[in-house]
């Protein structure tokens, strides 16, 4: 067996979960050789032979840890609406590499933890930028390959994070979170127009159809969904 995961689908795995514990526990984990050593294995690519990174935060509870260090409350959906709940635990912003397909399976390829007093967005940029660094060290990318896309889900501001991530052979796709409030562009200025020229143009609230402006481009995909 390669792979641990592999090892878990095996007919003959007794799921010994306590002896790979005791290998931690009496062991140590060099983290920078770990991260090279995942950046070197081949890695998945979409139809177009571009990578796909998503980063995205998964909570790891830890409710009856008190003495554990740097805890925060982490949101956790219930079952049913309305039922959310915030519990003590630890967040970790989590990269990997996206399968083509519908599949679960991804090559995760760095896991930070973040603490209370972190900023996410500042955090997350940085772990794509040394994650994306590495990738071209690795070979991975070279110049003339597409893109390397990179998507977040709502919790992730993509404006800020796309600022911070210009200048890497990136793009950025997020999802906006339903009752987003954004600002059409400043309309060009009459002249002779009393006072202070207007910082924003008008407001685009996804949650209202009546303000949303024209769209530049249309898409329509058909899906089972």
């Amino acid at each position: 067996m390669r792979t641990l995961a592999g090892l878990s689908l095996a007919p003959v795995h007794r799921r010994g979960h306590g002896a790979v514990y005791d290998a931690v526990n009496h062991g140590r984990i060099s983290i920078g050789r770990l991260r090279r050593a995942l950046d070197g294995r081949p890695l998945p690519r979409a139809a177009d032979g571009r990578l796909v990174l998503a980063a995205d935060v998964s909570n790891w509870l830890r409710p009856g840890a008190a003495a554990s260090p740097e805890r925060w409350f982490c949101h956790v959906y219930g079952r049913g609406k309305g039922q959310a709940q915030m519990i003590p635990g630890w967040p970790y912003s989590v990269i990997a590499a996206l399968e083509p397909g519908r599949t679960s399976w991804t090559a995760v390829l760095d896991a930070v933890r973040l603490g209370p007093e972190d900023d996410e967005a500042e955090v997350t940029a940085g772990q794509v930028r040394d994650v994306i660094t590495r990738l071209i060290t690795a070979g991975h990318w070279r110049e003339g390959d597409p893109p390397i896309l990179v998507i977040f889900d709502a919790g992730h501001d993509p404006m800020r994070l796309a600022c911070r991530l210009a200048d890497l052979p990136v793009e950025v796709l997020g999802r906006l979170r339903s009752d987003r409030v954004l600002h059409c562009p400043v309309p060009e200025r009459q002249p002779s127009t009393p006072g202070r020229p207007a910082r924003h143009g008008r407001e685009f609230t996804l949650a209202d159809p009546a303000t949303w402006p024209e769209p530049p481009v249309t898409t329509t995909t058909a899906t089972t969904r």
